[in-house]
């Protein structure tokens, strides 16, 4: 493609996992970004913001496409339809042909598109999708580099996340067969590797590719794996020779933060053996000093940035398919109707500063601050019903960004010292967030309004507000004064603030 700083790269999915984390690569190696988002105000807190172009519109919308494809060199296809419904194949074969032709039409001079390791006759409906893609691509007219990759393990990666929980939460577990599966698996570094070395593929290459690390293992022995380089003891595994893929999906979203409606898709391609059938891609792109990344050791790496809540990107960042995108009620287009809302404010004795810190701070790890068990319930609830319940947690223990999930909200805006405001995604018959408000007030100490706003969808909506407003009257001043009195133990522990006389 000649000078790097002359290359211009379109990148789609850049609020999803990969895209995310692919950006800032890229533009490490000295190229220029533009990105396309359906909602560019999930891209704005991310530190490469201020250094990309950022075209808004729909994958799905040719004359959007047409738009942000003028000029580009490189087109990143990394859209996945997984978990939108039963039709999300057509859906996925519908979008890479508009996407496909836009590229053609833009006179494009490369498609680089990550897909799955698709060797097997009978291919789950998720991996023959995968495929289907990357025919489509492949017979653009346009020169495509159609990479296949089995799990990829990285902190944050859906099949990092999946084989997390069930390795910790399981010492015993009775599992399916597709637990002796081979997989070659790969680490999330060496796939952005490979993404950002394929701009600079010979023209006339049009082809797909095999990726994948040095290991073959199976499910089992991945856990296992897991299981000893976390310090965990040894699993006890017990297979069955059945293979059961609804039940087996209920179970991962039982046990694991992947909503049934995605473990589906997944558990079902774990039947088909997801191996590299060739590497030629290293005659392009030479393994790294030391090679690829192996599997204990990208376990261990995922781990640590775990730990060390250096998290850049995860898979739930990319909305939940369904998630309501309707407008807040205080938007310019709102269209009016029936609301309900639980307004409560409170004067803290603290300052600002330290009540912000621990409004920012709420969800994961960190908790409600107010009855735990009955978080704890309506979370089980919600995935009981198909929505994400309280396991998605957080990226990061203190800081949130627009466009992230807190457990089964999203973080629709932030006001760094003044708002945070969440989107419900949890299963609910209308449209659902929650708000807190923080100013200054007299005296050095600081106001906090947390406000609960419902718009209904028909009788079944009203019929629930009622319904939670127990849970409402028992949770909300609960959480107003904990939140208030951690902020007062917040400004009492930072030096030479005294502590001040308690919650308002």
């Amino acid at each position: 493609m000649g000078d790097a700083a002359d290359t211009l790269c379109l990148v789609t999915g850049a609020t999803g996992y990969v895209g995310g984390r692919l950006v800032p690569e890229l533009l490490a190696a000295g190229h220029r970004v533009r990105v396309l988002a359906r909602h560019p105000e999930r891209l704005r807190d991310h530190p490469w913001h201020d250094d990309v172009e950022v075209a808004v519109g729909d994958a799905a919308d040719s004359a959007a496409l047409g738009r942000a494809m003028a000029d580009v060199d490189v087109a990143y296809y990394l859209i996945h339809a997984i978990g939108t419904g039963p039709d999300f194949e057509r859906t996925e074969e519908a979008v890479a042909r508009t996407f496909a032709g836009a590229a053609r039409d833009a006179g494009i001079g490369r498609i680089i598109y990550l897909g799955g390791l698709a060797h097997d006759s009978d291919l789950s409906e998720h991996l023959r999708s995968r495929a289907e893609v990357g025919d489509i691509l492949l017979a653009s007219g346009v020169p495509t580099a159609a990479l296949g990759a089995a799990t990829v393990i990285g902190s944050g990666s859906l099949s990092f996340e999946m084989l997390r929980y069930l390795t910790e939460r399981l010492p015993v577990m009775i599992t399916p067969r597709w637990v002796r599966t081979r997989i070659q698996p790969i680490a999330i570094r060496d796939v952005l590797r490979y993404l950002v070395g394929c701009v600079d593929l010979p023209p006339d290459v049009n082809r797909t590719f095999d990726i994948g690390g040095p290991d073959i293992l199976t499910y089992e022995q991945m856990m296992q794996h897991f299981a000893a380089v976390s310090g965990l003891t040894r699993r006890r595994i017990l297979p069955i020779n059945l293979l059961q893929p609804e039940l087996s999906s209920r179970w991962v979203g039982l046990i694991t933060p992947v909503p049934s409606s995605i473990a589906r898709p997944l558990v079902a391609s774990l039947r088909n053996e997801v191996v590299c059938h060739e590497d030629d891609i290293r005659s392009y792109i030479p393994d790294p000093t030391g090679g690829l990344l192996g599997f204990d050791d990208s376990v261990r790496l995922a781990l640590k940035r775990v730990q060390d809540a250096d998290v850049a990107t995860r898979w739930s960042d990319a909305s939940i398919p369904g998630a309501p995108s309707d407008p807040m009620p205080t938007d310019p287009d709102w269209a009016g109707g029936s609301l309900f809302t639980d307004d409560r404010s409170t004067v803290v004795d603290a300052s600002p500063e330290a009540v912000w810190d621990v409004v920012e701070s709420i969800g994961g790890d960190n908790g409600w601050y107010s009855l735990k068990w009955a978080w704890e319930v309506r979370g089980g609830f919600d995935r009981a019903i198909g929505g994400p319940g309280l396991r998605r947690g957080r990226r990061d223990p203190q800081d949130l960004l627009v466009g992230e999930v807190c457990d089964f909200w999203r973080v629709e805006e932030v006001v760094p010292g003044s708002l945070l405001r969440l989107r419900a995604e949890m299963k609910v018959p209308g449209l659902a967030w929650l708000e807190f408000h923080v100013g200054p007030t007299d005296g050095g100490r600081s106001t906090l309004r947390q406000r609960a706003t419902f718009f209904p969808h028909g009788l079944a909506g009203q019929a629930y507000w009622y319904s939670v407003l127990p849970f409402h009257g028992a949770v909300f001043p609960t959480m107003l004064t904990r939140i208030s009195a951690a902020a007062v133990e917040r400004d009492a522990a930072q030096p030479g603030r005294p502590a001040q006389s308690g919650a308002g």
